[in-house]
């Protein structure tokens, strides 16, 4: 579990192929940054840009990853060299900072709008229906990795386009400044607001049954 508070940027370094068909996954060599390792041990889990993934190798600095290609297919931002926001998975003695955080990407969004607004900036994704639907103002949506609080919600015919206020030290610490209109960002849904749709649809069948 995570909590959606990004520890620091790394950087993929690497990117090799598991295998020579198409269903194959790849290697990644991460360059955690100033992401401290010596309390990371093999097999251990960091979420890199909101996806979660299982330490293979690693050394004073840096860190191996092996990504399925199911998770290529569904993630955005694991396939090539570039910057990645990191977290290590949290311990019980942990402050929760953000919010409760799985590390499994439940789809993409894309960006419709990345501007500043006064001193912050203005973050609007479009987001598909089947992720719309857990979204609420000022409930909780992982943007690659980063807890941020949503704004405003407007369902429309073809998804749900919601916005979010970034503050400076966000945008200065997380890979989120680099995002401009049309690109693709990772979402997971709020945790709880998943239990609560489950909750809400099984008593229903048991009133009717």
């Amino acid at each position: 579990m995570f909590t959606g508070i990004v520890a620091a940027v790394g950087r993929i370094e690497a990117v090799k192929p598991l295998g020579t068909d198409e269903a194959a996954g790849v290697r990644l060599t991460i360059d955690a940054g100033a992401l401290d390792l010596t309390d990371v041990a093999l097999g251990d889990s960091i979420a890199i840009q909101g996806a979660c993934m299982t330490v293979v190798e690693k050394t004073a600095r840096t860190f191996d990853v092996d990504v399925s290609r199911e998770s290529l297919n569904c993630t955005i931002g694991l396939a090539a060299p570039g910057d990645v926001n990191l977290e290590k998975a949290l311990t019980a003695h942990e402050r929760l900072g953000g919010h409760i955080v799985s590390g499994h990407v439940d789809g993409l969004g894309t960006v419709a709008r990345f501007a500043p607004v006064g001193e912050s900036h203005e973050l609007r994704i479009v987001a598909p229906k089947d992720i719309g639907r857990y979204l609420a103002y000022k409930g909780s949506i992982t943007v690659n990795g980063v807890s941020l609080t949503v704004n405003s919600v407007d369902d429309g015919d073809d998804g749900c386009e919601f916005s979010i206020n970034l503050i400076p030290h966000t945008v200065e610490v997380t890979t989120l400044k680099h995002l401009k209109a049309g690109d693709k960002v990772n979402l997971e849904v709020d945790l709880i607001a998943r239990y609560v749709e489950r909750m809400l649809s099984t008593a229903s069948t048991i009133q009717r049954s």
